[in-house]
This record gives structure tokens, C-alpha cells and sequence, in this order.
């Protein structure tokens, strides 16, 4: 079974920084792209970011690029995005999902609230 825990969400005043985790069980890890992907209040889900398994390749949505970074750490079956220059359009409840496209099984959610 497919599990994946994310934390690392809070609340950051505009131009902080923040760094979800996310905790991957129950498949191979190393063997699988992975991504981000958030849901702001009202909106759809919106695929953040994404890292292949193998060659490290990794896609940002325009919104984030330049101020967002993901990473992984095989050994560890973790997943991570650092956010930094945090803007008030990025409060959304974040997710990590197995897959390159961000439409694979997801977790719970961390959540992230940027505001004065």
C-alpha cells in the first residue's frame, strides 16, 4: 500500500521560507518520479514541481520557478521541497504524489499559509 506523510507546513510571513518532507512507504521509492502539487482555497490541484527517479530531471510551474526547489533523498524514501520568497498566492494545502504528473496516489496534506 502506497503511503506517503508530508509535513513541514505552517505559517510564514511573505518572503519567508519553508521545507516540506514527505515520508514514502509501500513502494519502491528510488524506482519512481515524484511531485508536488497543491490545492489553494476555491482552486484546483496545480502540479508544482516534479523530479524523475533516475537522471534527477526535474519541471516547475511557472508560478514557483526561480524560488522553489525539490529534491530527494532515496536513501532516506523522502521527498522535499524547499519554498523560499514565499508570496501570498502560495497558501494552499500541499501534497505529495507519486508520479511525474501529480495525478498519483497523494497524502494527507501539510498546509501552508503565507500572510502578515
Amino acid at each position: 500500500e502506497v503511503q506517503l506523510v508530508e509535513s513541514g507546513g505552517g505559517l510564514v510571513q511573505p518572503g519567508g521560507s519553508l521545507r516540506l518532507s514527505c515520508a514514502a512507504s509501500g513502494f519502491s521509492f528510488s524506482n519512481s518520479a515524484m511531485s508536488w502539487v497543491r490545492q489553494a482555497p476555491g482552486k484546483g490541484l496545480e502540479r508544482v514541481s516534479a523530479i524523475d527517479s533516475g537522471s534527477g530531471r526535474t519541471t516547475y510551474a511557472t508560478s514557483v520557478k526561480g524560488r522553489f526547489t525539490i529534491s530527494r533523498v532515496n536513501a532516506k524514501n523522502t521527498l522535499y521541497l524547499q519554498m523560499n520568497s514565499l508570496e501570498p498566492d502560495d497558501t494552499a494545502v500541499y501534497y505529495c504524489s507519486k508520479g511525474w504528473s501529480g495525478d498519483g496516489d497523494r497524502g494527507q496534506g501539510t498546509q501552508v499559509t503565507v500572510s502578515s
